[in-house]
């Protein structure tokens, strides 16, 4: 095997990984979401909660729904 094709195949094998990692986090982050919900109406999360980590959340949500997208758009194009 030539440096460039074992370089490749180690990329891919890391991507594989950090796939399976980033399932198995965002599967967590949805089990967290999901206590929120069950426990706390929406509006005791904004009247009580604190506003500075309800921003955060929804930031970090956003971001994830906008890549998230650009993922789906892909798969599609791809089909």
């Amino acid at each position: 095997m030539y440096p460039d094709a074992v370089e490749r195949q180690a990329h891919h094998a890391r991507l594989i990984a950090d796939l399976r990692t980033t399932k198995i986090e965002l599967l967590s982050a949805q089990c967290a979401a999901d206590r929120l919900r069950l426990r706390y109406s929406v509006h005791e999360l904004v009247s009580l909660g604190e506003r500075k980590s309800v921003e955060q959340i929804i930031a970090s949500v956003q971001a994830l729904g906008r890549y998230v997208s650009q993922l789906e758009a892909e798969l599609q194009d791809k089909d």
